[in-house]
């Protein structure tokens, strides 16, 4: 089943009973609780024909009135074409138009009451089908857009919080690693005065053996916790960052990272 067709159904369906509804209240309104609103024709793709079963007096001014309420209770087309015709000569005794904004509308005859006679009414709609399609496209466009910005903030907070480092105590002159002092959220090393600058992965990676010093991190670890939210682990990138730290902290000899073949690194402190 093709849900575009059956969409498009559905939409043409609500039409139908929406303007049947103007039939029903131009009844009431002439004092007709009894009687039927025929079955709506559709005459064509944006216009309708409302029947009557018996005949009724309407009073223009009402008519105006009931279309307009229908029509913005509804959120049908604001741009749309009245016609009430004679069932016998097909002439039409009373028309008007309506445009979206209301400064072009024209009204003739409306304090004329028609009287009782049979007559149909044609409602031609100017937009592309009656309920304002558009609209509601855009309106579904938007609902998608905000679940998925809601949807990837979500997991980007539960892949940080999954992810995160463990926490610890960073005093004020930094994390002692050696004679270094480490600045992770400043990004920065200092020793003897002079201060290192760090990229934002290096002191990630700095960061992940500082809290856990003379242990081996395994590789894959390193790789997911430094550069999953790239959403591309390179395979070279953890070597190459790896290498640029040890040339950053060369000063400190009792300071280096070791490769353990096949599992992963380890920052060496020997105090």
């Amino acid at each position: 089943m093709d849900s575009g067709n059956s969409n498009e159904d559905y939409e043409l369906a609500k039409e139908e009973i929406v303007i049947r509804k103007i039939g029903h209240e131009i009844l009431l309104h002439s004092g007709d609780s009894t009687s039927r609103v025929l079955p709506v024709k559709r005459l064509a793709e944006n216009e309708y024909q409302i029947q009557f079963e018996k005949e009724f007096i309407f009073d223009p001014n009402f008519l105006v009135q009931i279309v307009k309420k229908v029509v913005s209770e509804n959120k049908l087309s604001p741009e749309y074409v009245v016609s009430v015709m004679d069932c016998l000569n097909k002439e039409v005794v009373f028309g008007y138009t309506i445009s979206g904004n209301g400064q072009k509308n024209v009204i003739p005859c409306i304090g004329r009451i028609q009287k009782k006679k049979c007559y149909f009414i044609n409602l031609k709609f100017r937009a592309q089908g009656v309920i304002f399609k558009t609209e509601s496209k855009v309106l579904s466009i938007l609902a998608v857009l905000i679940i998925l910005v809601l949807s990837v903030k979500y997991y980007r907070r539960k892949s940080l919080a999954d992810n995160q480092v463990k926490q610890i105590d960073i005093p004020e002159d930094g994390i002692r690693i050696g004679k270094y002092n480490f600045f992770y959220e400043k990004q920065y090393l200092t020793v003897d005065q002079v201060k290192t600058d760090l990229t934002i992965k290096e002191a990630k990676l700095l960061h992940i053996f500082a809290a856990s010093p003379n242990q081996i991190i395994d590789r894959n670890r390193l790789q997911k916790e430094v550069w999953e939210d790239d959403g591309v682990i390179v395979g070279r990138s953890l070597d190459i960052f790896i290498s640029k730290l040890r040339k950053k902290l060369e000063y400190d000899p009792t300071v280096r990272i070791v490769n353990i073949h096949g599992k992963g690194y380890k920052l060496e402190i020997n105090s």
